[in-house]
Parts: C-alpha cells; structure tokens; sequence
C-alpha cells in the first residue's frame, strides 16, 4: 500500500522521507526520533505518534503575506496554498537547541534558504521572531497525514526570492483582503487550502496584521494553541 501511495513523489521527496524528525509528547518534550515518512502515516499517528514542526509567515514591508503553492510532488496536500515556508526541524545538535527555540529558527533558516532560495546575507536568526506553538492533527488521506506542534515563526522584512519549483509550485505577496478572499474560495471548494494555514490566518494573522511593525505584544513563547 505504501508503495501505491508513493507514485507521485519525486527523487527529492523520496530522500527527504528518510530525515530524522524530532518526535514529542504534547507537552513538546522530546522523546526521541523516527523518520519523516513514519512521522507522516496514518497508521502511526492513529497510534500517537507526533513531531515538531515549523510554520513561517513572511511578510514584505508593504505588509504583505507571501503565500506558497505546495508543489504537486509533495507527500502531504500537494498543490494546496500554505503558509510562506513549513517544515520540520531534524535531529541534529544544532536543530535540537531549544533555548530562545533556536533549533527551530535555525531548521527555518535551512527551510528558507533551500525552499525559497533567499541568499544567506539576505537574513538571520535574528531576523526569525518565535511567536507560539499550534497543535494539529490533520489527515490527507488513508495513508499520509501530519501529527505536530508547530512552532509558528513570523518574519518582515524584503528579500529576494529564487524558489526551488521542486518544493514550491508559486507564491506571491497577498494582502490581508487577499488572504480572506483564499480562504473563502477554500471554504467554497474553489481552491486547496492546508488545514493549518487556515488555522493559522484564521486564529492568529487576522489579529495580528494591524500590528505588524510590533508583534511583541502577541508573543507567547509558553503557550501550545489547540491542546
């Protein structure tokens, strides 16, 4: 069955299965580690199995979103918009820090340059502010699903972008009446929407955007949204 669901992956996608994710408890504690493809099937998550992962919303200095089109190779929700950038820190030392959630600022880091193709002296750790954590569990199919708490990661500033269509299918710049407006025609059917993006834009962006140029006041280090 495994091998049936499988087809539609690339040389990429099949090499990244076997990263070595960080699996949790729901209280985040790491546990261990297990490979991204038994992190993202069914059968294991049906049983508890979960990971840390990462969600980036980047915006310009317009104040803009850069949404993402997952490319149609991709395990999970191929060809559904998204969030700027969302992976999954692995288990390295220097992804494993959990100081100022430095591991995972620094799998971001490695996500956007490799994704979007940003240059390194575009940005920094610095530049990557850790605002909360989301719990989702979230089916694709029969097979493939993800079991997470994300760590949500926001970003503003202007960068140059090169993306790796192996990854990303498109992106562009919305604003926040563009972003409503996805995810309306998502609620229609009219377009493939990740159920965390909309978690994301829904619960948190929406509230956050008129205060962009001071995220401080929403940042929520401690907090796990969704538990």
């Amino acid at each position: 069955m495994f091998q049936a669901s499988k087809t539609h992956l690339d040389e990429l996608q099949l090499k990244r299965l076997e990263e070595m994710c960080i699996v949790i408890d729901k209280q985040d504690q790491i546990i261990g580690a297990d490979t991204k493809k038994n992190c993202h099937l069914m059968e294991n998550i049906n049983k508890g199995l979960l990971h840390r992962g990462f969600s980036v919303v980047l915006f310009n200095m317009k104040n803009e979103l850069l949404v993402q089109q997952r490319a149609d190779a991709k395990y999970t929700f191929p060809g559904h918009f998204t969030d700027s950038c969302s992976s999954h820190p692995l288990y390295v030392p220097e992804e494993l820090e959990e100081k100022d959630a430095l591991g995972v600022r620094r799998a971001a880091l490695r996500r956007l340059q490799a994704e979007l193709g940003i240059l390194q002296d575009q940005i920094s750790i610095k530049d990557i502010i850790f605002m909360n954590r989301i719990y989702h569990k979230s089916p694709f199919d029969d097979i493939w699903g993800d079991h997470e708490i994300g760590y949500l990661l926001l970003m503003r500033k202007d960068l140059t972008l090169n993306l790796d269509t192996r990854e990303v299918k498109r992106c562009c710049y919305m604003s926040q009446k563009e972003v409503q407006e996805l995810l309306d025609r998502g609620a229609r059917g009219e377009e493939r929407i990740t159920p965390w993006f909309r978690t994301i834009a829904e619960g948190f962006l929406m509230p956050w955007w008129p205060h962009l140029e001071d995220v401080s006041p929403f940042v929520e280090p401690d907090k796990i949204y969704g538990l």
